[in-house]
């Protein structure tokens, strides 16, 4: 039986050896897990026979894969994600199965889509760039690279500014001969406090609108889109004694915007745009005008893909446009040493594993994402080192026995 315990000796070692070598092989692989080859005697037993018992010789029982993390190395590419944490990131294959895998160095091709260097494409939430929701069905995450986005038509404006508290009213004052005798005040002119903001229509065409501000009255002001005179009102702000919005006594303001003069060939018909000056001001300094801005825009090309740290995919336009389109999707397992590798960094999910969970980066259990780092390969060169000169001694000790062995039965042999 010596024989068949230095044989079995000789397999587990070079298993062992097997695995080392895979280790060390893929020392710079991002994303890999090292395993290492777990030993279990073989024996020969007979129920109820005492002290019969006796070794055969050893098995590799298991060989298991460890899931700690690696080292985190920032590279700054925009596409390149890392997992700090458990969880991985689901992809669909090229033939159209699901496989896990913590490679975060994507790519986008040519049809738009995101992928990993075996081409398998990265799954994750969508989310509506209107309301800001992501789905909850995970599903591959593409992007408009052959054409542009279609251009979105404004319907709220918002502007943040500053009514000068110390303006006389528009219309002006006539002199007085007094006594004592008070100078006229001239009217303002409309233009005095104004500002434009260009909107888009249905076809993304910019119309400019202007908003012109006249006060008429203790802290009211009133709005105006054009400096023609005999234009009306579009509306009132009115401020309270603290020169502070004041919600009650204001009334939504409607603009109505008329495509035809910048854009003359078969335009879109007119359209009602919402003012929201809930963030202005009147403060006793200049008219100033902090922000103003509007939901819509033209028509855009994608310019760049930007993965931040929530696996948010931002994607920029040529349009000024930056969007959140998608979400990464992480998966985790029950019991992640149950997946099989397939390889190209990839693992499928088996029986002992469990089905997946998907979730969303940070979210219970998940790990986070750090954005443009990789993680490393988690093998510890100079423990596999160690490990393949005690797998060699190893190696060499079984080979020992046999030699033993065989010198031991040619002397049986040789007996006279």
């Amino acid at each position: 039986m010596s024989f068949q315990h230095g044989l079995s000796g000789l397999n587990a070692s070079s298993k062992n050896l097997d695995v080392i070598g895979h280790n060390i092989a893929n020392s710079g692989t991002t994303g890999f897990k090292a395993s290492r080859a777990e030993f279990a005697e073989m024996v020969a037993a007979s129920m109820g026979a005492g002290g019969g018992n006796y070794g055969i010789g050893v098995e590799v029982a298991a060989v298991s894969q460890q899931f700690s993390q690696g080292n985190i190395t920032v590279t700054g590419n925009n596409l390149d994600v890392a997992i700090n944490g458990n969880g991985f990131f689901k992809v669909m294959q090229t033939d159209g199965s699901a496989a896990y895998t913590r490679a975060g160095n994507f790519k986008l091709d040519k049809n738009g889509d995101l992928v990993t260097n075996t081409s398998a494409k990265v799954m994750g939430f969508k989310v509506d760039p209107t309301t800001g929701l992501s789905t909850s069905e995970a599903t591959p995450l593409s992007f408009p690279t052959g054409a542009p986005i279609q251009a979105k038509r404004t319907d709220n404006i918002t502007a943040t500014l500053n009514l000068d508290a110390r303006a006389n009213d528009a219309v002006g004052v006539p002199a007085n001969p007094g006594p004592p005798p008070v100078p006229a005040i001239p009217p303002t002119p409309r233009s005095t406090y104004g500002t434009s903001i260009n909107v888009y229509d249905t076809q993304g065409v910019a119309v400019p609108v202007n908003l012109y501000f006249e006060k008429n009255g203790s802290n009211t002001w009133d709005v105006f889109t054009s400096l023609d005179p005999a234009a009306t009102s579009v509306g009132t702000v009115v401020f309270d004694g603290n020169g502070v919005y004041d919600i009650t006594a204001n009334t939504p303001i409607t603009i109505q915007v008329d495509p035809v003069a910048t854009n003359p060939n078969n335009p879109p018909a007119p359209w009602d745009v919402t003012l929201d000056l809930s963030n202005c001001t009147q403060f006793g300094s200049k008219f100033a005008v902090a922000d103003l801005k509007q939901d819509g825009y033209a028509s855009g090309d994608l310019t760049s893909i930007n993965i931040s740290n929530d696996g948010m995919v931002m994607a920029s336009y040529s349009n000024g446009v930056t969007r959140a389109e998608a979400q990464v999707a992480l998966a985790n397992f029950r019991n992640p040493q149950g997946l099989l590798s397939v390889g190209g960094n990839n693992w499928v999910e088996s029986f002992d594993s469990g089905p997946a969970v998907l979730g969303k980066p940070g979210d219970g259990n998940f790990g986070a994402l750090r954005s443009g780092a990789l993680e490393d390969s988690n093998v510890d060169l100079t423990a596999e080192l160690v490990n393949m000169m005690t797998a060699q001694r190893a190696y060499q000790a079984n080979a020992q026995t046999i030699k033993t062995q065989d010198q031991v039965m040619s002397t049986l042999v040789n007996l006279r």
